[in-house]
Order: structure tokens, then C-alpha cells, then sequence
């Protein structure tokens, strides 16, 4: 059987279509969600029905009591996670000056610390398997930032750098951790963006488009793939040539 898969934030979005992919291919997939219980039962009703595994968990993943218990469940129904994707995640939009402390501690607490806590858990089972692989959802704006999203920007360039960083010391291990940083995607992140915003976005875009989730699910799952199986500690962009590093 192939590696169970699970998918933070994935009752819509990239992390929905990363899901999917994976459960297309074979996976046992779990699909965390917080909040959007019914998109994330929808999906695995669909995978379980057209002859997959899948499972709905919820966790909020900045909890660490929450974490556990959905890698309980998962470990439980699918067997021990062999690939995990970190992507659940928040955005908030606004003047530096004017973001309060403890939107910043609750942004960090879900884009970074449930990184932190996922990842850690993961790797126990990772590690006594001398394989595995963990894709981190990041951002262009973590490698170049963003005006008006400076909060945002900075909790995706910590991902970067925990990415590198834990690359480095679980590689020995046999165990491979990238990390994809999208550029704006057509996802309901940015439905708040008016459509004159949105068309400037497209244009100042080498491929004048707007990226799809589907199209970031595709770099996650090369990522964890055998084709991938010299590449750790990496960042690709997926941002449609936005951001050239």
C-alpha cells in the first residue's frame, strides 16, 4: 500500500486539491479541516466513492492537544502518515502599525507553530521509518514580502526557514522536506481582492494568469514523489514567474 498522506487545511483550496490528487493516485489520504466540516466530509464521501481511502479529521492545528488526537485518528483508520503537507493556514491584510498583538500571535500560532506541530509528530513515526517526506506550504510573499502583509509575509518566510533548516537534520534519516511557495492563486484566500486588483496581478505575471489550485497540488505531489527523491531543503516557486530567485 502506498504512503497514508495527510493534508492540513485541506477542506478547500490548494489543500482540497492536493488531497485529491493524492487519493487519485493511490494514497489512504486524511484531509484535516477546523472549521469547514462539510466541504471536508463532501470530499472524502467523493474519494471514498470512487473506490479511494479517505478520512475527515478535525484538528485546529495550533493546538497541540488538537494534533495529536487527529494523528491518533488517522494512524488509527489509514496507518501511520508517510507524507504530510503542511498548509493550513491564515491571511489578514492591514497596516503594520495596525495589527494587534494577538492577531500576530494567532496568525504565527496557525501558519508557523502548526507547522512545528504536525511536523514533530509526523517525525516520530518518520523517523523510526528512516523514510518520509513533509511539503510546507509557504508563499512568494515570504521570499520577497508584501505591503499591507507584513504579518502574513513574515509567518511564510519562517516556514522557509524551518523547511531548510529540518531538512538538513532529519535528511540523514532518509527523510525529504521542501517546501512550495505559490504565487497568487485563484483560491477563496483572495476572493476579497477586487477584479481590477486581480487583473494587475495577472498582468505584473510572466504567464498573464492567475494560478490554480490544481496547479500547486501538481508541484506538492512531484515534491513527494520518487522523481523528487533527491531534492530536500528546496523552495519551488510556483508563482507562474511573479517571483524569479
Amino acid at each position: 500500500m502506498k504512503d497514508t498522506v495527510l493534508v492540513t487545511g485541506a477542506s478547500r483550496g490548494i489543500g482540497m486539491a492536493t488531497a485529491r490528487l493524492f487519493a487519485a493516485q493511490g494514497h489512504p489520504v486524511a484531509l484535516n479541516y477546523n472549521h469547514s466540516r462539510e466541504s471536508a466530509f463532501a470530499a472524502a464521501r467523493e474519494i471514498n466513492a470512487a473506490g479511494g481511502m479517505a478520512l475527515a479529521v478535525k484538528a485546529d492545528v495550533s493546538r497541540s492537544d488538537e494534533v495529536a488526537a487527529m494523528f491518533d485518528a488517522v494512524r488509527g483508520q489509514l496507518g501511520p502518515v508517510g507524507i504530510l503537507v503542511n498548509n493550513a493556514a491564515v491571511a489578514r491584510q492591514c497596516l503594520f502599525t495596525e495589527i494587534p498583538h494577538h492577531e500576530w500571535r494567532e496568525t504565527f500560532a496557525v501558519n508557523v507553530d502548526g507547522m512545528f506541530l504536525c511536523s514533530q509528530i509526523a517525525l516520530r513515526e518518520m523517523l523510526r521509518a528512516h523514510r518520509g517526506s513533509i511539503v510546507n506550504v509557504s508563499s512568494m510573499w515570504g521570499q520577497v514580502g508584501a505591503s499591507c502583509e507584513v504579518l502574513y509575509s513574515a509567518t511564510k518566510a519562517a516556514v522557509i526557514g524551518l523547511t531548510k533548516a529540518l531538512a538538513q537534520e532529519v535528511g540523514p534519516s532518509g527523510i525529504r522536506v521542501n517546501c512550495v511557495a505559490p504565487g497568487v492563486i485563484d483560491t477563496d484566500m483572495n476572493a476579497h481582492l477586487r477584479e481590477e486588483d486581480l487583473d494587475a496581478l495577472r498582468n505584473d505575471t510572466p504567464l498573464m494568469r492567475l494560478g490554480t489550485s490544481a496547479d500547486i497540488a501538481e508541484a506538492i505531489y512531484f515534491l513527494c514523489s520518487d522523481k523528487a527523491s533527491f531534492i530536500t531543503g528546496q523552495v519551488l516557486g510556483a508563482n507562474g514567474g511573479f517571483v524569479v530567485s
